[in-house]
């Protein structure tokens, strides 16, 4: 056992299964909405890019994220593996959010990650498109916080 403070397993190189572990863990975390919690799972000098703006370090991503969940009402996340090797993770993703002025949206991306021997991610990149959506054609409804262990993850995000 490490008595490395900063490691976050499963660390690398991956397996199907570690990977699968660490996005669920990463989907839960952000679901929590808890930006100090979501950045301890990269590097002190982690780096970013977030659709197009690129990030460097925990204090940033802290910065960022509390900007996006003051922006991104009742979010809900489920992210999927997409593939994995060695130290590196693909995920494709979709949360819902609406805005102050009630408007609802999904939003769909990709990210690559790629993380340190810790466990910890050093590299972010993320893609993400943003569809207007009714309320009536949300598809995420579990209460905020971690999504149910029974909630259907789907099986293509082209919903």
């Amino acid at each position: 056992m490490s008595s490395d403070p900063n490691r976050r397993p499963p660390v690398p190189p991956f397996s199907q299964e570690t990977a699968i572990q660490k996005v669920r863990m990463a989907e839960d975390a952000w679901n929590t909405r808890d930006p100090e919690r979501v950045s301890l799972a990269y590097s002190a000098d982690s780096q970013w890019r977030n659709r197009s703006e690129f990030l460097t370090g925990r204090e940033e991503i802290v910065r960022f994220l509390r900007r996006k969940w003051e922006k991104e009402l009742d979010y809900r996340l489920i992210k999927k593996l997409w593939a994995c090797q060695d130290n590196r993770i693909a995920v494709r993703f979709a949360y819902e959010w609406h805005d102050n002025a009630g408007n609802w949206f999904r939003s769909y991306g990709n990210e690559n990650w790629e993380f340190n021997p810790s466990g910890l991610m050093h590299l972010r990149i993320a893609s993400i498109n943003d569809l207007p959506i009714k309320e009536s054609e949300r598809k995420y409804h579990w209460p905020l916080g971690r999504r149910p262990d029974d909630y259907p993850t789907p099986p293509n995000f082209d919903l």
